[in-house]
């Protein structure tokens, strides 16, 4: 279960997203108007959504430098912050635009707590249009371990088994399989599921 703090201006915005991102893999354990209102442990967070932009920086201040929480930012305007974003050093973190449907966020939170980066559409675009803009979002996540549950999800595809039956042995959802999927393939640099399995076999990662 990812545990969700929201940060956000008004009680409509607050009720909307809790209400959004209250699903089967996500858990809100607190909601604040701004940072005074930020009471939670860090170490009881994984991901908090900043609907504010304002408050971003403030936040990032509190936060800077942890390998626990990540961030999501909801923005229309992209490049700020990603820019904050890039400099706090944190687990994960995405910028999703305002109007972003529940599916959206919940995909984005998902996937910052897998310590991915998500970006908009046009933004990726324009990231790998410039190698400057690729560099400095830091790729070297390609050299990250896998996780304990990416390792067991890795292990049910060298079997065989499709996403919803990886999701029923593991009691999550069919969507959180996706995303640990991807993670995977990011991870050892895999374009398929035999690719995969293959180059975790290779490096020790699992047996056939």
């Amino acid at each position: 279960m990812i545990r969700v703090f929201i940060i956000a201006p008004t009680p409509m915005m607050r009720a909307g997203l809790h209400a959004m991102l209250t699903t089967a893999d996500l858990e809100v354990v607190g909601e604040a108007t701004a940072l005074n209102g930020f009471v939670e442990e860090l170490s009881a967070i994984d991901v908090i959504v900043v609907a504010d932009e304002k408050q971003l920086e403030e936040v990032g201040r509190v936060v800077m430098g942890s390998r626990s929480v990540a961030i999501v930012v909801l923005s229309d305007s992209d490049e700020r912050p990603i820019s904050m974003l890039r400099a706090f050093s944190l687990r994960g973190w995405g910028v999703v635009p305002l109007d972003a449907p529940a599916t959206q966020l919940e995909a984005a939170v998902i996937a910052v707590a897998e310590g991915l980066i998500v970006l908009p559409s046009m933004a990726a675009e324009r990231a790998l249009a410039h190698r400057s803009v690729i560099e400095a979002i830091n790729l070297d996540s390609l050299d990250e371990p896998l996780t304990g549950r990416e390792r067991e999800v890795l292990e049910m595809l060298s079997r065989g088994l499709s996403n919803k039956l990886i999701a029923r042995r593991l009691s999550i959802s069919e969507h959180t399989v996706k995303f640990h999927v991807s993670s995977i393939y990011t991870k050892l640099g895999a374009s398929s599921r035999t690719d995969a399995v293959s180059r975790g076999v290779r490096r020790g990662l699992i047996t056939l």
